[in-house]
Parts: C-alpha cells; structure tokens; sequence
C-alpha cells in the first residue's frame, strides 16, 4: 500500500512541512483547514459562520484533489477557539453535512494559526 501526497491550488498551500492532505489504503486524510482564502493566502475577515464556511469549502477541495468528497467523511475534528461559537458552527457545519454526517469531536483550543476561530481537519473515504 502506497501513500499519494494531495495537493490543489483550490485550498491554501502548506504553511510548513505538512500536506493538505495524504491519500492510501482507500482513505484521504486531510489537514486541518482554517479560513483562509486560497486565492489571497489572507484569513478572511468575519465571524465564526464565515471562517466555517471558508474552512469547510476549503476542506472540501482538498478531498475533492484526492479523489473523495465531503459526503464521503467519516470523521473531522472541528477545533474552535471559543466553545460559546459552537452553535454558530454547527448550523454552518449542518449545511455542508445535510443527512448521514460523519462521527465529530469538537473541541476549545487556547489559539489556532494566523488568529483564526476554527479549525477543521477531515478523513474521508477515497472514490471507489
């Protein structure tokens, strides 16, 4: 079994020695993924809904380069710096997984790279 390294100009490039994401054994492990605009490398300005979104769409390129799809997560891991901005999380978190969502932990961190709200990390089953 090899490992494939996945990479996309649609998500922000590695900010260190890291990939977006690895590919083997049917799966796509993908990084974490915070909201920053692929195109400008910016966090983008806005609330906790808004970063979701970023980082979300930003996740979902990454498994989309290595061959899978957010329909096919089985688990993330949601990071956020403030639990009190669960809610607002989730509902952006709900649109993105509508029926079927994969299994989730959640958790508080004290901060996340370049002052960002959240952060979500994904491993997803590879297209057959």
């Amino acid at each position: 079994m090899e490992k494939r390294i996945v990479h996309t100009a649609k998500a922000p490039q590695a900010q260190g020695p890291y990939s977006q994401g690895v590919e083997g054994g049917g799966y796509i492990f993908a990084a974490g993924q915070i909201g920053v605009d692929p195109h400008s490398g910016e966090l983008i300005a806005g609330d906790i809904a808004t970063q979701t979104r970023q980082a979300l769409n930003n996740l979902s390129a990454v498994l989309e380069a290595g061959g899978g799809s957010l329909d096919r997560v089985v688990k993330t891991t949601v990071f956020l710096t403030n639990l009190d901005d669960f809610a607002a999380m989730n509902s952006v978190y709900a649109e993105f997984f509508p029926a079927d969502p994969p299994a989730r932990s959640t958790v508080q961190v004290t901060r996340l790279p370049r002052g960002g709200l959240v952060e979500i990390e994904a491993v997803a089953l590879r297209r057959e």
